[in-house]
């Protein structure tokens, strides 16, 4: 698995269904540019963990996008599958008319460029947070059976937010409204001294 945080997010152009429920065939990462994004690979559609991911996001779509984030969604399953499952409702293992892009890649070769690729067959749990450049900043990457925290990725949203407004590094459980830090010895000692054991 090559690690790519801090390097340019792999660029892809792919089908994608769109939040109007369209496919549009040249759906390309890059088109994101200029806003943070969130990219959250999945296994597949018309499972079980998944459905509940991608509702959990769906339902905080606004946070994302008062923070100028965009969540793309990722699986190997066709755009067809996708439409389906958009269409199909929650009470019968759909996930209704979700409002953010979900793209194909049954090449499974954006899975493969991003290292989440299971035995050549699905995505693990990937979570990618790319900046305004393209570049990665932050990933996590967790097996079928474990889903991801909306709320982790807000806050790491918020992190990097803060980061490249004010250019001090967040520390360990930092979150909205914290204090940061200058990424200097005195800083740590200053922060370890009034927040140890905290």
């Amino acid at each position: 698995m090559s690690f790519i945080v801090a390097k340019e997010a792999p660029d892809f152009t792919a089908n994608a269904v769109l939040a109007d429920g369209s496919i549009n065939t040249d759906f390309a990462l890059s088109s994101l540019r200029g806003n943070y994004v969130i990219l959250l690979f999945y296994p597949m559609d018309f499972t079980f963990v998944c459905p509940t991911e991608i509702l959990s996001f769906d339902k905080h779509i606004a946070a994302f996008e008062d923070r100028e984030c965009r969540i793309v969604g990722v699986s190997v399953d066709s755009p067809h599958t996708h439409r389906a499952w958009r269409r199909t409702s929650v009470s019968d293992g759909g996930i209704g008319e979700i409002r953010f892009p979900l793209v194909s890649d049954m090449s499974r070769q954006i899975a493969r460029s991003y290292g989440v690729l299971y035995e050549e067959e699905v995505a693990l749990r990937g979570l990618f947070l790319i900046d305004r450049q393209g570049i990665v900043r932050h990933a996590v990457i967790n097996d079928q059976p474990l889903g991801r925290s909306v709320d982790e990725a807000l806050r790491m949203v918020d992190a990097l937010r803060f980061f490249d407004a004010h250019g001090e590094v967040c520390p360990a459980n930092w979150k909205k409204g914290d204090a940061g830090m200058k990424a200097t010895t005195e800083s740590v000692v200053d922060y370890l001294s009034k927040y140890a054991g905290k």
